[in-house]
């Protein structure tokens, strides 16, 4: 091994000694001033190789505990408030991953989701690893995030009721209608609308209202929940206008629910649970 490798590697255990599972590129430099940049990233690519440390993104590596070595990989819960925080972007963990924190999503969901704000970044796939990142022009609304205490510290997830109207808005990024419904009902039981406020409603669409309303009442059968959203939703002013189910599909000919004015342009069939 080199003596740059050498020296980077001590480097890299003692910022893991010291509970510090991150750094950054610009970071090494600064504290190997006498290192070319090409011995430093001939340094980081060995270490690397012996899967001590991984590179996420844009000069971004995650040190990997030993337990982790043989995988070669963390799982994005280690890395990504700091990555975010590097970006010098605001993030929550929402969809799949964050139901998946609440006891929903009875089914893992091979990608890691991140809700973040214009303009996109790219997404991530390293060593069977995929993060998606979903960009929001709106400001995203820090009162319906809520830390999740992980391994390496707190990561920021939607709150339930945000996480039930995203897995709506984004219903194709998680598999459609019949799967968006199904972890709906596995969400259910920690719901509550009446916490919901002029934020929630500047933030989630209202095409996401009345789709999520539809649901809760004529598929899930929680009236009780579809009765709040439904009350809150007159609270804050909102006006329906007639829209489909679902998205892209013929909506001609189809009965219309009076209430939440939805087109029922498709059956929905939730998975078995």
């Amino acid at each position: 091994m080199s003596v740059s490798a050498y020296k980077i590697k001590d480097y890299v255990y003692d910022l893991q000694k010291r509970g510090i599972l991150t750094f950054t590129l610009r970071e090494i430099r600064e504290n190997f001033l006498s290192f070319s940049d090409t011995a430093i990233k001939s340094a980081l690519r060995r270490i690397s190789g012996n899967n001590a440390i991984m590179s996420v993104r844009n000069g971004f590596y995650s040190i990997i505990p030993v337990g982790y070595a043989l995988r070669g990989a963390v799982p994005p819960e280690f890395y990504i408030d700091a990555l975010m925080k590097h970006l010098n972007r605001p993030y929550y963990v929402g969809l799949l991953n964050a139901a998946a924190y609440y006891g929903a999503a009875h089914q893992q969901s091979q990608v890691f989701s991140v809700i973040t704000t214009f303009p996109p970044l790219r997404d991530a796939a390293k060593k069977g690893i995929h993060i998606k990142f979903i960009s929001t022009r709106k400001e995203i609304p820090q009162t319906w995030l809520k830390p999740i205490r992980v391994e390496t510290g707190d990561i920021q997830a939607s709150m339930p009721e945000l996480t039930a109207a995203d897995l709506v808005t984004h219903q194709k990024e998680i598999g459609g209608l019949n799967r968006t419904s199904t972890i709906l009902y596995e969400l259910a039981e920690v719901l509550n609308f009446e916490r919901l406020d002029r934020q929630f409603f500047n933030f989630v669409p209202l095409a996401t209202i009345q789709r999520l309303g539809y649901l809760l009442e004529h598929v899930l059968e929680q009236p009780q929940l579809s009765d709040a959203l439904y009350a809150k939703t007159l609270v804050y002013g909102r006006q329906f206008q007639k829209i489909p189910l679902k998205r892209g599909k013929r909506k001609n000919s189809f009965a219309i629910n009076a209430r939440w004015k939805i087109i029922v342009n498709e059956q929905i069939e939730m998975d078995d649970l």
